[in-house]
């Protein structure tokens, strides 16, 4: 017997809550389209958890394949000294490249 599933309705503060929370500034419309998007993709999550796994192998991946990872090796030809390095920076000291700060303490 298949269950019957009824559609989760999501309301307009939840979709408001929710992309206040994703920092989204969204239109009456938007929520609107949202709302029912949401609850179409909420309802066959549903759907698709009431399914019969019993006895079903755990999969992580189906195609058998594996990465391959190739050894690391310095192509001494194409490293660059210190100064070459530094030659075009617009600020360097001691060695070391200057940039501003991106983190404020």
């Amino acid at each position: 017997m298949k269950k019957k599933h009824s559609k989760l309705i999501l309301t307009s503060e939840i979709i408001t809550h929710v992309a206040r929370l994703a920092h989204l500034k969204l239109t009456p419309e938007l929520i609107l389209s949202f709302q029912d998007q949401l609850s179409s993709v909420i309802s066959y999550m549903s759907k698709i958890q009431s399914v019969n796994t019993d006895g079903v192998p755990l999969t992580s991946q189906v195609t058998k394949l594996t990465n391959v990872w190739r050894e690391d090796k310095i192509d001494e030809d194409r490293m660059f000294t210190q100064a070459q390095a530094l030659q075009n920076a617009k600020k360097s000291k001691n060695g070391y490249f200057v940039v501003k700060a991106i983190f404020s303490e």
